[in-house]
């Protein structure tokens, strides 16, 4: 065949140039390589039936993509001369007919396998995203990162998830030049769904919502999977390494209630991500070095000379450290001493080293019997630790050039930010942000932390945005490949809405406040002669849990951001969103079990032949409610607020009741009182929802007991 140039200008669907415009025969021929390839890439598909089928949608869109404008460029040929297309070509068009074939029936075998095949609990959020996903690239192939809004829906008439995307990409076309009216966007991207596993129907409303409604078998399946195996959720591609950075008391101070927030908001941070399986590291930087353990040694060398040799019965440390710091400011004589036992405890002296531990463990174990309340694990490792490597990140700073001097003073000046960081003081001291500075240089280097968290009070926040840009600056890290960030948090704050005090103006010990929780917890429980019915072991169990579980939620339930008022009549309160209500409410659904003397062996073996019917309005409700739990617990790690997870459990609790009130469980011959009835589908919806209750209080620290 001879070579021909065509003259007339290239159609628009093609980004090759009229001069460029190749020779049908090479059309065909990538034709046939595209094909192929599309073959090839077919047969990796069935070896690799475990990889997502995104990925290969993605390839198979790309090659249609090719197609069309290679067919584009063929029709442009047509114009300028006549031929007929070959067989060969004709017949690589069927090959890829029949190859697009086999994917969707893969796809909808993969689809209905879904519920089944996996013991993890699905995000149905996420799966919308991903069929809305797309759809929305099939229809605006050509839109630039589309947003994509997928939401349960607030009202149930409506549906039960909303994709509102179309509004969105209409501004982003209109910005582009092209004016599309919404509701038109939401109908393409409808046109354009795939086959799924999980739509039963949509509706178009308003100016463009897309309105999603379930398949009730889709949801029937994933709560028996739920049953069958448990609540857990997919496990991760990589174990990536946490360091939770929280409570941080300082050394020979109590704990007090400014401590609160950290421990418990830190403690659930870290069983949080225990349980997406993150490999958690939880460090408690406390105060345990600097000039204030100068005053402290001496002060325990004058009021225990022996104490080489005999242990110092320090019986109040808070005594101790007001005794001392009075000397340090009225006595010049022993202010002197005191920075002189600072130079030698600084030098390491095995004498001074004893004495400075002796009154570290002294605050341990003051510290313990908070965390022992509170069931806290965590692993100290405080500026001490970081003494070493503090000249280490002064020089690095210095020999990059990035250290200025100021009156004596050796500073750092961050791009951006307007406070420099102080790394060296005149006298040659190292401070907060040396400190600093070298812990973030020792977790990302020295621990290999993915993410690192500091649940640390709002305040500081201006001084960890330093820190952290200056870890950037520097080079320890890429914020696009490793998370660090400040998880701030608003003061405790008295019924007053003035900073939580005693009646005296003292800040208030931390443990005065747990044992005034453990006394008004058991008021409340005998207030309801629970005492007439449980074991005094039971009591004393439940006690604890409502105690400290009302103080725990009383924090968590609020966003941490904000300032919160304590206040035990609210937390003790056992109606709204409470422990007390919620603990109350967990007991009472477990009870329904018991009740029809179903154990847990029972209950497994009939999740495995009970289909769980969702055809009353409130079974629906409630099945769907349970199965939010991964995309809450997404939206938690996303944005680190507990409190979601509490107004979610909250949620699922009142709706739970609204099922209870409406839908008979267990049905009671009224003479006799005898069960006569056990409607086993709704008995598999409790104790989902009670599965589902007792991971959240877990995550959230709090201790459920099965009589309260």
């Amino acid at each position: 065949m001879a070579l021909h140039k065509c003259n007339k200008p290239q159609s628009k669907t093609t980004n090759v140039s009229p001069e460029l415009l190749p020779h049908p025969a090479v059309c065909f021929i990538r034709h046939e390589i595209v094909l192929l390839i599309g073959s090839r890439f077919f047969s990796r598909l069935f070896r690799e039936m475990g990889d997502p089928v995104t990925e290969y949608t993605a390839r198979l869109q790309h090659q249609e993509r090719e197609i069309q404008s290679l067919s584009a460029e063929i029709e442009n040929l047509k114009k300028c001369q006549s031929f007929e297309p070959s067989q060969r070509l004709e017949d690589l068009r069927e090959e890829n007919t029949r190859l697009k074939y086999r994917l969707n029936v893969m796809k909808r075998s993969l689809q209905e396998e879904t519920p089944h095949c996996g013991k993890s609990m699905l995000n149905i959020n996420q799966r919308l995203q991903d069929v809305f996903g797309e759809a929305i690239r099939a229809s605006f192939p050509d839109l630039d990162n589309p947003p994509l809004a997928v939401t349960p829906n607030q009202q149930a008439k409506f549906g039960d998830y909303q994709c509102n995307s179309a509004m969105g990409m209409a501004q982003m076309l209109k910005a582009k030049g092209t004016k599309v009216n919404p509701r038109e966007i939401a109908e393409k991207i409808v046109q354009n769904l795939p086959d799924n596993e999980l739509i039963q129907r949509t509706e178009i409303a308003g100016p463009g919502f897309i309105n999603i409604h379930l398949k009730k078998t889709f949801v029937s399946k994933l709560l028996t999977s739920m049953l069958l195996n448990g609540v857990q959720l997919p496990p991760l591609a990589t174990r990536k390494r946490v360091i939770v950075d929280f409570s941080s008391p300082n050394i020979a101070k109590e704990m007090h209630v400014g401590h609160l927030r950290s421990t418990i908001i830190g403690d659930s941070m870290c069983r949080l991500f225990e349980f997406l399986g993150y490999d958690v590291l939880r460090l408690n930087h406390v105060g345990d070095w600097g000039t204030q353990f100068g005053m402290l040694i001496a002060h325990l060398q004058d009021k225990f000379p022996d104490y080489l040799t005999v242990s110092p019965p320090i019986g109040d440390l808070q005594i101790f450290y007001k005794e001392s710091k009075k000397r340090f400011d009225e006595d010049e004589e022993f202010k002197k001493r005191a920075y002189q036992c600072v130079v030698r405890l600084q030098s390491k002296e095995p004498d001074f080293i004893k004495a400075w531990n002796m009154i570290c463990d002294v605050s341990r174990r003051e510290f313990q019997k908070v965390y022992d309340c509170l069931d806290i694990k965590i692993v100290e490792r405080g500026e001490s630790f970081y003494q070493n490597r503090m000249t280490q990140v002064v020089k690095e700073f210095e020999d990059k050039g990035l250290v200025e001097l100021d009156e004596g003073r050796k500073i750092v000046f961050v791009p951006g930010q307007s406070i420099p960081l102080t790394i060296v003081k005149s006298d040659g001291g190292y401070t907060y942000d040396t400190s600093d500075l070298a812990a973030l240089r020792q977790r990302l280097f020295e621990e290999k932390a993915d993410i690192v968290i500091y649940v640390v009070d709002s305040g500081q926040g201006t001084h960890f945005q330093v820190i952290f840009a200056a870890g950037q600056m520097i080079g320890w890290y890429d914020p696009q490949v490793t998370r660090v960030e400040h998880a701030g948090f608003g003061v405790v704050l008295g019924e007053d809405k003035k900073k939580f005090k005693t009646r005296s103006g003292d800040t208030v010990r931390l443990m005065d406040l747990l044992e005034e929780g453990l006394k008004r917890s058991m008021d409340k429980l005998k207030e309801k002669e629970r005492d007439k019915v449980l074991t005094p072991e039971e009591l004393v169990k439940a006690q604890r849990a409502v105690a400290f579980g009302c103080i725990k939620y009383a924090d968590l339930s609020h966003n941490r951001i904000n300032d919160y008022v304590f206040s035990f009549d609210k937390m003790l309160d056992d109606r709204g969103n409470t422990a007390a209500y919620l603990l109350y409410a967990f007991t009472r659904i477990r009870s329904i079990a018991r009740l029809a003397n179903l154990d847990k062996a029972l209950l497994k073996k009939a999740a495995e032949t009970t289909e769980i019917l969702l055809d009353h309005d409130k079974e629906w409700k409630l099945g769907k409610c349970i199965l939010r739990f991964p995309e809450i617990l997404q939206k938690i790690l996303d944005d680190l607020l507990l409190h979601t997870l509490c107004d979610y459990l909250y949620e699922l609790a009142t709706t739970f009741t609204e099922f209870y009130d409406s839908c008979y469980c267990v049905e009671k011959d009224r003479q006799t009182g005898e069960v006569n009835k056990i409607n086993m589908w709704r008995m598999l919806l409790c104790e989902a929802t009670a599965s589902i209750m007792a991971k959240c209080f877990d995550i959230l620290g709090l201790s459920p007991v099965q009589r309260m």
